[in-house]
């Protein structure tokens, strides 16, 4: 994420006509708020603005892992889903806030309103972020990019907040245009210039490709999507499973995905592979205890209770196995979390086996909880 300030409405510049091809190009914008949990907290209280500060975490890092952090905290190197200790050794001055996730969730009510101003086809990925599809939008006013410079600046003016836009003719290149010029940016990247944005891309950058796969690319002196285009698809699905055949058509700057309302949240989840593999019961529940804390984090955002816990987990020769534990009470507390976990762990008869990879997933959702309307698809199972 590029962290440096830049003028609002700036856009990656592009011969492109926006309008061109429109009779078969979708029009779709990805609006991400900037630093959104730790941006409230500014707006709402003068003594944080200017000042690095961590939504989530701990003082003195006892415990806990960071949800967001400012901008000016982030230029120390602090990000989402750190250990508030590792926070604080990067960032010693910054300050702890527990979440107010009922003011965040009032907030993106807010903008969600904004959005629908404009059109109806919004598919949320989370509270502060979302595709809109404005192929034909309410107001007539045709111009993605006129549209997102409306919506970035209602934002700002009703709610006094900033958002970055991401506009394109497919989700992924949106999303990926929506982080290029952060924060308050705005990047159109038209049909023609597709293909080069892609295969300058970093393997990281693409969409499903976490810390592993993209140590695996580089294993392959695959750094670039360029790198990636190189492979067939018979390759990519070789070497990458069925995700292979997604990669190669995004490689080429191809997603097909619709913008999808109303998706309804199946499970919320983290999990993490390991550098080095786990070999001690004491590490293994020191790492599911650093799990619980991101699950926990993102049900509370989502206000989210779910009656399930999975445990995964994958060994080093790849094999994987979950266990499972279901509640007759929904729950989303940390400790019930991290202690059943923990506990299913230590029933499973590991047998000396080396672990990879820890996961932790809760699923089952209560009906009262989370988004009323159904919507909010997550971008589940990052890497912690």
């Amino acid at each position: 994420m590029d962290d440096h300030d830049v003028p609002l409405f700036s856009f990656h510049t592009t011969m492109d006509a926006e309008n061109a091809g429109s009779k078969t190009h979708r029009k779709i914008i990805h609006i991400d708020m900037d630093a959104f949990y730790a941006s409230v907290e500014q707006r709402d209280n003068p003594d944080y603005r200017g000042k690095a500060i961590a939504v989530g975490g701990s003082p003195e890092g006892r415990g806990g892992v960071v949800a967001t952090a400012s901008y000016e905290a982030r230029k120390y190197g602090v990000r989402s889903a750190m250990p508030s200790k590792k926070a604080l050794q990067l960032c010693p001055g910054i300050i702890f806030i527990y979440p107010r996730f009922d003011v965040y969730k009032q907030v993106s009510a807010q903008i969600r309103e904004i959005f629908h101003r404009y059109t109806d086809i919004i598919e949320p990925l989370s509270l502060d972020e979302a595709y809109l599809d404005v192929t034909t939008d309410k107001q007539g006013i045709g111009s993605a990019i006129d549209i997102a410079k409306k919506i970035k600046a209602t934002i700002k003016e009703e709610v006094g907040l900033t958002a970055s836009a991401g506009i394109s003719i497919n989700k992924f290149v949106a999303k990926i245009a929506s982080d290029m010029n952060k924060p308050d940016g705005l990047t159109f990247i038209g049909p023609s210039k597709i293909e080069s944005f892609v295969e300058n891309l970093p393997v990281e950058k693409f969409f499903g490709v976490g810390k592993v796969t993209a140590q695996k690319m580089k294993s392959m002196d695959l750094h670039t999507g360029a790198d990636l285009k190189k492979l067939s698809e018979a390759e990519m699905i070789r070497h990458f499973g069925k995700a292979g055949s997604f990669y190669f058509k995004i490689v080429r700057g191809i997603d097909d995905r619709p913008v999808e309302p109303n998706q309804e949240t199946k499970s919320v989840g983290a999990e993490d592979t390991f550098q080095h593999d786990l070999t001690e019961i004491l590490e293994m529940n020191n790492e599911l205890v650093k799990i619980a804390q991101v699950v926990h984090n993102r049900l509370a955002k989502y206000q989210l209770k779910g009656r399930t816990i999975t445990i995964k987990i994958k060994f080093s020769d790849f094999k994987q196995i979950t266990r499972s534990r279901s509640f007759q009470q929904p729950l989303n507390d940390v400790e019930t979390i991290t202690s059943t976990a923990i506990e299913l762990l230590a029933a499973t008869d590991l047998n000396d086996k080396k672990i990879r990879l820890l996961g932790i997933t809760i699923s089952n959702f209560s009906q009262q909880s989370g988004n009323e309307n159904g919507s909010g698809q997550l971008a589940l199972f990052d890497n912690t």
